[in-house]
């Protein structure tokens, strides 16, 4: 049994190192150092983490955007930050498997590989967790972290779009979507965002938990697609009804699908539960906006 569990656990690491490298091209979004983070010098890890059990990255310094490609085209864009409460990225669960998704469908998709917190263990995971006992020093603690981040996000939105015939992309359809912390990343390309070279055409928040210093902020003028569930661990649903009611009464487009059952973070993973149609919904969402055919 010893050594059956050990080729299951190769063959886990095996599939995720070769899912990580599925990826068309890697681009680093900074010559140099990442403005505002100089002095980082932790290496960036990636493993398979038992607790979430998912791939997850984490002590990333060198922003990176993982670049899946379609073979035709559609001339949408679409730039995924995973989750993983700003420690860790739920790397294949919120991005890869997402990419792979809209790749499939013409849409030239971006997995966004942004700064996070340093990981003072090889444990991530669980670091992450121990952190979330007390919310609001792990806020203080995210601060700094979850704005770089949002810097990161601005920079790639600049980047495909200075880059659009490269890939067959229209600059005005340039889309965002976030899970988690994601979420909050993708926001702050959003809301109060007055440059209109990294503000999105339209914008997706998974099960997000943006700050209320966030959400005081303005509304632009794109439409916004949110989905969670209502038995979320972290009781974050709220939030996406407020950021649902906060569109709405702006009077701009925008859609909530909140599911009864799914957790936090149900992001791809198959729970043969309705969350599982989140992402057909999704579809269903950018093909009424022509961001799909």
């Amino acid at each position: 049994m010893k050594n059956l569990s050990k080729i299951i656990t190769i063959a886990v690491l095996l599939l995720a190192v070769f899912q990580l490298s599925a990826q068309d091209q890697v681009i680093k979004l900074y010559d140099g150092k990442a403005p505002g983070s100089e002095d980082w010098n932790w290496q960036e890890a990636q493993k398979y983490s038992d607790l979430f059990q998912t791939q997850v990255v984490y002590n990333v310094t060198d922003p990176e955007l993982l670049v899946f490609k379609p073979e035709n085209p559609n001339g949408t864009a679409i730039i995924i930050a995973p989750g993983g409460g700003f420690q860790t990225l739920s790397i294949n669960r919120e991005g890869i498997d997402v990419a792979k998704e809209l790749a499939a469908k013409g849409i030239t998709a971006f997995v966004l590989k942004y700064r996070l917190i340093h990981s003072k263990t090889d444990t991530p995971a669980k670091e992450l967790m121990e952190g979330l006992k007390d919310r609001d020093v792990h806020y203080k603690r995210s601060a700094a972290v979850q704005k770089l981040a949002g810097e990161d996000c601005k920079a790639a939105i600049q980047y495909v779009r200075n880059n659009a015939d490269k890939f067959g992309i229209n600059t005005d359809k340039v889309g965002v979507i976030g899970f988690s912390a994601g979420a909050t990343v993708i926001l702050r390309t959003v809301l109060g965002e007055a440059n209109s070279a990294t503000l999105p055409n339209f914008a997706a928040s998974l099960y997000g938990g943006p700050s209320d210093e966030l959400m005081a902020k303005d509304v632009p003028e794109i439409p916004l697609f949110i989905s969670a569930a209502s038995d979320d661990q972290l009781k974050l649903a709220p939030k996406s009804v407020a950021l649902y009611s906060k569109w709405l009464q702006a009077e701009y487009p925008v859609e909530l699908h909140m599911y009864a059952k799914g957790g936090h973070g149900f992001g791809m993973k198959t729970q043969n539960l309705p969350v599982d149609t989140w992402y057909k919904r999704f579809e269903d969402w950018l093909t009424q906006y022509k961001y799909l055919k």
